[in-house]
C-alpha cells in the first residue's frame, strides 16, 4: 500500500469518527468524558497497569458506539419502515454500547475509588508518578480528542479549526523536548514538527492562522499533562 493510499484510508476513518460525534450525542458525551478521565488519571499519577485499564475501556465504548452508528445508518439504508429485525439489530448494538459502559463504570470504580479515598487538601504523594512515556502518550491522545471533537462545532466543510496533523506533531516534539532535554533530539523533533506544519500550508487545505492554532493546542496539552502528572 503507497503512503498516499495509507493517508487516505487514515483520513476516510477520521470521517467517520467525525461524522459519528456530529450526529452522536452519546459519542460528544463519551469523548468528554474520556478527555476527563484521562486529565484525573495524570493528576493522580496513575501507574502503566491503571492506566492501560482506562485506555481500553475507553476504547472499548467509544467502538461500541461507533459500531452502533454503523449498523443504525445501514438498517436505515436499507428500510425506513418498521421491523421485528430492524428493530432488533438497533437494540442489540445499542446492548453493546450498554454493556461496554458498565465495563468502563467498573474500570473507573476499581482504579480511583482507592486514589480518591486517599485525596485531601495536600498534594498527590509523588510515589504514585505516572511515568513520563505514559504522560506523553496521554497528551497526544488528549490533542487528537480535542481535534475531532473540534471538527463537530465549525470550521470550514467541518474540518474544524485544528489540523490534526500538526497538532499531534508538535505535542510530539513537545514531549520529546520534556523527555531528553537533548538539545539535538528537540532540535530534530521540532524540525519535523514544522515540516509537517508546512506540508499543511503547502497543500492548500489549511490557512496559516489554523496551522499556528494547531502547533500551540499542541504545545499547551503536552505541557499542561505533564505539568498535571507532576513531571
Amino acid at each position: 500500500m503507497s503512503v498516499r493510499r495509507f493517508l487516505d484510508s487514515f483520513n476516510n476513518a477520521a470521517d467517520g469518527v467525525v461524522y459519528a460525534l456530529k450526529t452522536q450525542r452519546n459519542m460528544r458525551v463519551h469523548f468528554t468524558a474520556a478527555v476527563l478521565v484521562l486529565s484525573l488519571g495524570l493528576y493522580l499519577r496513575l501507574g502503566a497497569a491503571d492506566l492501560l485499564f482506562l485506555f481500553f475501556a475507553i476504547t472499548l465504548v467509544i467502538a461500541a458506539e461507533m459500531i452502533n452508528t454503523a449498523v443504525e445508518a445501514a438498517v436505515d439504508l436499507y428500510t425506513q419502515e418498521f421491523h421485528p429485525l430492524a428493530r432488533a439489530a438497533k437494540n442489540v448494538a445499542a446492548g453493546a454500547v450498554l454493556v461496554t459502559a458498565l465495563n468502563s463504570v467498573a474500570v473507573g470504580f476499581f482504579v480511583f475509588y482507592p486514589r480518591l479515598q486517599q485525596l485531601s487538601l495536600k498534594p498527590v504523594p509523588q510515589a504514585g508518578k505516572t511515568a513520563p512515556l505514559f504522560v506523553a502518550l496521554i497528551s497526544i491522545v488528549l490533542v487528537l480528542l480535542i481535534v475531532l471533537f473540534g471538527k463537530t462545532v465549525g470550521g470550514k466543510g467541518g474540518r474544524g479549526l485544528f489540523s490534526g496533523h500538526t497538532a499531534a506533531a508538535f505535542a510530539g516534539a513537545a514531549a520529546l523536548v520534556l523527555l531528553t532535554g537533548s538539545f539535538a533530539a528537540s532540535a530534530v523533533a521540532l524540525i519535523m514538527a514544522l515540516l509537517v506544519a508546512h506540508s499543511r500550508l503547502q497543500s492548500g487545505r489549511r490557512a496559516f492562522f489554523e496551522v499556528a492554532a494547531s502547533a500551540l493546542l499542541g504545545i499547551l496539552v503536552t505541557l499542561a499533562a505533564f505539568r498535571l502528572a507532576g513531571c
